[in-house]
């Protein structure tokens, strides 16, 4: 007996540390967090992209030729009709002499096709008056009729001499509009010569120096529109359905991490990426850093809307998640149950808004812990942060 008695005695602590950890495991209150209710959840997107300038032009020549001067450089801003660049425009400028000359040569033609129609025009009021008097002579016998038949002769000659007249100068004056478009094109040709800013811009590259051989269209300058640059992001199609034009954001840029700029949804492209099923948003800053760099990297948060009120789970909580519903631990009158609820929006921290499955004064278990089981006892604290 007095061994059983030691042998109780010495199972007894045992037993109470089994006991112990059985209330510990078993029995003892859990306290875990869970999630309440919360009001005026703001929904916000997120996305990544570059900067970019709407306006963009690789601007060159039309014509070949060699820079005798360059006027702009990287990093300058250039007013609208500025000079920009200019090619050798001797052989250009010899055109330009000749056809100049050409037209003074066509207007002295002219000058004098309308001489000779006045000259024609006199001799003809001449000759028709003489054969006038003829014809009065002639009729009082004071004239043979072969002096009167001369001096009609000489009419029709001075007739056919003014219209050789009228036609020489219809001739110059083809000629004179000949060689005015002739030298028209020859100045437009020459101005070709010069490249000019075809609008305010920035200068962003130059892509050729002095003496260099330019051909046609080769680009020269990259020029953009300052007011023109935005971000473009790229936002998963599953969280873009809410996106509207005129939405606030906030854009991020990799070179200020520190530092915030305030925008709006400027443009929703209306074709998504095939292959990384994201849409394409343009966004306009309403306060712009001093300097932008394009193709810089940016993140935005896109505000598309608010929850007036909803109960969020973290998704790590979630058992069977598929996309929009799973199992969550819950809270009932002080007693742990499991419950099937069906989830809608993702909020930016992971968390899913319950849309359905949870009754009413359940509490949803926001983070795992060893022990849970139906039914056993569990006090709710805050949500973690």
């Amino acid at each position: 007996m007095r061994r059983l008695l030691r042998l109780g005695l010495a199972l007894l602590p045992i037993l109470g540390v089994l006991a112990g950890g059985v209330w510990a495991l078993w029995l003892r209150p859990l306290a875990l967090p869970v999630a309440a209710a919360e009001d005026e959840v703001p929904l916000e997107v997120y996305g990544i992209g570059t900067v970019e300038a709407r306006v963009r032009s690789a601007v060159g020549l039309e014509v070949a030729g060699t820079l005798t001067e360059l006027f702009a450089d990287h990093g300058e801003r250039v007013p609208q009709g500025a000079v920009l660049a200019r090619l050798d425009t001797r052989q250009q400028d010899a055109r330009v002499a000749e056809a100049k000359a050409a037209v003074g040569q066509a207007r002295a033609a002219r000058a004098r096709a309308e001489a000779t129609i006045l000259k024609a025009h006199s001799l003809l009021d001449k000759r028709r008056q003489a054969a006038g008097r003829r014809q009065q002579l002639l009729a009082k016998g004071s004239v043979s009729v072969e002096v009167a038949e001369d001096s009609a002769a000489d009419l029709r000659v001075a007739e056919a001499e003014l219209t050789v007249a009228q036609s020489d100068l219809a001739v110059a004056d083809a000629a004179l509009a000949d060689s005015e478009a002739r030298l028209r094109y020859e100045s437009a040709r020459l101005d070709r010569y010069t490249l000019t800013a075809p609008f305010d811009a920035l200068v962003i590259a130059r892509h050729k120096e002095l003496g260099a051989a330019v051909n046609p269209g080769e680009p020269l300058f990259t020029l953009i529109a300052p007011d023109s640059v935005w971000a473009l992001v790229h936002i998963d199609e599953a969280s873009a359905g809410g996106l509207a034009e005129g939405q606030v954001a906030t854009v991020r840029l990799r070179s200020l991490p520190g530092g915030t700029f305030r925008a709006r949804v400027a443009r929703i492209e209306l074709e998504s990426d095939r292959v990384t099923e994201e849409r394409k948003v343009y966004l306009k800053c309403e306060v712009c850093p001093s300097r932008v760099y394009l193709a810089e990297q940016v993140e935005a948060t896109i505000a598309v809307g608010r929850l007036q009120r909803a109960v969020l789970v973290p998704q790590m909580a979630i058992d069977r998640f598929d996309g929009r519903s799973g199992t969550v631990w819950t809270i009932e009158d002080g007693l742990l149950a499991r419950r099937a609820l069906s989830f809608g929006r993702r909020m930016l921290d992971g968390r899913l808004e319950v849309t359905g499955g949870l009754p009413d004064g359940a509490q949803p278990v926001v983070a795992a812990a060893s022990g849970l089981r139906e039914g056993r006892r569990a006090d709710p604290l805050g949500a973690p942060p």
